[in-house]
């Protein structure tokens, strides 16, 4: 089975293109065979549509929290509020985020998934800073409109399946809450490389068979891309993929997803957030 692990970002380039981990999975080995980049959205869409059976793990928030939806009068089923946003445009969308934040008390403003809680991220109402929510608007419209299974927020009869992934929580695994990225070059320090040097010793290792139940591969040079590349978004795409391998591996089918889930807002997938293990 093919599986990519992706690190999403609301304004691809050519200088911060949208990265791809390209992985095969034979059993429970995760196997990856390439780095792609998409410095525009169109080709972030073209991977969307590459020939299934495939999962995939998306490093971006798919759904927003029920209570914005309630407040809102937003309707709560995913493809139709996902489709409203998108027809508000960017503008207007964050221009309704800001509206709704200033309205009220102090903090109170973002509110959380309830995975977000739980897996300590960050809230998807997020204009600064991490643009979580621009990531949403401009992620969640494309996902709706690519045909494939979004878990599980919008199920369709597709061997497509899209999740979402937080490369975040397998990182604190094996390096703690360390820094070991930024997008800006001056702050990139020899610190934060060792970091990752750390977190990629940690997925190369027993460890990772123990708490994801798969087994990494990953030729030398993408090693040394790993270590080198100081954005993290390398890093970041293989540690999604880690997190649909595992997703994919789940013997019971249900891609490490909870029964009783909130599909309104939907779930990051992840061994720490399966009450079953």
């Amino acid at each position: 089975m093919k599986i990519f692990g992706v690190d999403f970002t609301s304004a691809p380039r050519p200088q911060k293109p949208i990265v791809c981990a390209a992985c095969s999975l034979h059993a429970a080995c995760l196997q990856v065979d390439e780095l792609l980049t998409f410095a525009s959205f169109e080709g972030f869409e073209g991977f969307l549509r590459f020939s299934a059976p495939w999962v995939a793990a998306c490093d971006f928030p798919f759904g927003l929290p029920r209570k914005l939806l309630d407040n809102l009068s937003w309707s709560p089923r995913w493809p139709e509020y996902v489709s409203y946003v998108a027809s508000l445009g960017k503008t207007a969308f964050e221009a309704s985020l800001l509206e709704y934040q200033s309205e009220r008390l102090p903090g109170d403003k973002l509110h959380l998934r309830q995975v977000d809680a739980l897996a300590g991220a960050i809230s998807p109402m997020m204009l600064y800073r991490v643009p979580v929510a621009k990531m949403f608007f401009q992620g969640a419209p494309r996902l709706l409109a690519s045909g494939a299974s979004i878990l599980p927020t919008f199920p369709r009869p597709s061997d497509r399946i899209l999740l979402e992934g937080y490369p975040s929580l397998l990182a604190r695994r094996y390096a703690g809450r360390l820094s070991y990225k930024t997008d800006t070059r001056s702050l990139q320090t020899p610190l934060q490389t060792q970091t990752r040097r750390q977190i990629i010793a940690g997925i190369c290792s027993l460890a990772l068979q123990r708490d994801y139940a798969v087994e990494l591969q990953i030729p030398d040079p993408i090693l040394a891309r790993l270590e080198a590349d100081g954005s993290g978004d390398s890093l970041d795409a293989v540690l999604c993929a880690i997190q649909a391998a595992w997703a994919a591996s789940r013997i019971q089918g249900d891609y490490g997803i909870p029964e009783g889930c909130d599909v309104a807002e939907g779930w990051i997938v992840d061994p720490a957030l399966n009450p079953v293990g």
